[in-house]
């Protein structure tokens, strides 16, 4: 039902271009850009709407259009993986779209730019509880995108009762059938909650309190996952993951059977944000993109598409974002709302505590079938070097044997 009403609004939109030349704001604006001018984006998978099929739009198309501009359009798994692309310099993107606590961390290295927010024209869609956040006080190094909670995807046929706590991932009945979130913060958040910790905590024995859950959890798990898990659930593969709300409402498109809850315990909320890197080499075509997607219209579409909840007013008063405005799970009331904590950016010590525990967590308890392996591997090439050593004497002998003609 999500994907007809957003074919047929963004169809309307699309035939609003054709008719008017542009529905888009202050198109003055991206005038300018120069001949074979390429901007670098890196965004996360399955974020941005991508495509004109059923009638949807293609956004980084359309900013092509309209400006001229080359998008290159790269995506990543998480911002672990964000960050250390940038970190290592091993490329140069113009646009990159971290969360919260990555943002204040990356604030604090030095790899973001500033811009002044407020010579974007469309900037005055941003709702003012957006602006002004911890990691960003003084809103000079990025601009919102979208905002979500992670909560816990569940399959109704397998998992029968409903669930209300993070507990149930250390359920024995469900073993093999598990998913957990592939990275750090977002894994290790659960069993802190679990236990009354914060998700900032740099205590020492917390961390470790938190480790030890991950690792009696591993013998459960099917697996650790990130983008592939929307094959997982989608298909019914596996019975629940920790995940993000927004794709939640993706998968149940596809899947019925999947429900979504917020535990009791309590769940991280978060903002994801627009940034231009200290590596971004064009900044004034960094500013028209980001300008664009604050365009109510291309927000609307990019809203509908990703499933998250929107800091754009211009998206959440629009009348066709009517019946998620009024989603709970995107835009909680009182009664409805989790308890919820930001993440933030650790001291380097916690985070390199954090970065060996991971490491610990994922090397616990795996099976050693890959040692058997090696050896199996080493084992057959040993063979072989035998047998081939034997046959190449075997063939000098022959040739030595073999009369001259």
């Amino acid at each position: 039902m999500k994907k007809v009403i957003f074919a047929l609004v963004c169809s309307f939109i699309v035939c609003a271009c054709v008719l008017n030349c542009s529905a888009y704001e202050h198109e003055e604006y991206y005038k300018g850009a120069k001949k074979g001018e390429v901007l670098n984006v890196f965004n996360w998978g399955e974020y941005i709407s991508d495509s004109y099929e059923d009638g949807m739009l293609d956004v980084n198309k359309e900013f092509e259009k309209l400006t001229g501009i080359k998008v290159n359009y790269v995506t990543f798994e998480s911002n672990e993986d964000m960050y250390a692309k940038i970190k290592n310099g091993g490329a140069s993107y113009d646009i990159i779209v971290p969360s919260d606590y990555m943002i204040e961390r990356m604030i604090d290295e030095n790899l973001l730019q500033k811009f002044d927010v407020k010579s974007l024209p469309n900037y005055h869609y941003i709702d003012e509880k957006y602006r002004g956040m911890y990691f960003d006080e003084n809103d000079e190094y990025c601009v919102p995108y979208n905002v979500g909670m992670v909560g816990l995807i569940y399959n109704t046929k397998v998992v029968t009762e409903t669930p209300d706590s993070w507990k149930i991932m250390w359920d024995e009945k469900y073993a093999g059938k598990i998913l957990m979130i592939d990275n750090p913060r977002d894994a290790f958040a659960i069993p802190q909650k679990i236990l009354g910790y914060s998700f900032n905590s740099t205590d020492e024995k917390e961390l470790s309190d938190v480790a030890q859950m991950l690792i009696d959890q591993k013998p459960l798990l099917q697996g650790y996952v990130m983008d592939e898990v929307y094959n997982k659930m989608e298909s019914g593969e596996a019975a629940m993951v920790p995940y993000y709300v927004g794709d939640f409402i993706t998968m149940h498109d596809v899947n019925p059977d999947l429900a979504f809850v917020y535990p009791k315990e309590g769940v991280n909320i978060f903002v994801d944000a627009m940034c231009i890197p200290e590596c971004a080499q064009n900044v004034s075509a960094a500013m028209k993109y980001i300008n664009f997607m604050l365009d109510p219209e291309i927000g609307l579409c990019n809203a509908w598409y990703i499933g998250y909840a929107s800091p754009n007013t211009g998206v959440v008063n629009n009348p066709d974002y009517a019946d998620y405005a009024e989603n709970k799970l995107l835009y909680p009331d009182e009664d409805s709302m989790p308890d919820v904590e930001y993440f933030h950016n650790l001291p380097q010590e916690t985070l390199e505590r954090f970065a060996s525990l991971w490491n610990d967590i994922k090397v616990a308890g795996s099976s050693n079938t890959h040692i058997y392996v090696g050896f199996s591997v080493v084992g057959v090439c040993f063979a072989a070097y035998v047998v081939y050593s034997y046959i190449k004497k075997k063939k000098r002998e022959y040739w030595y044997d073999f009369p001259n003609t």
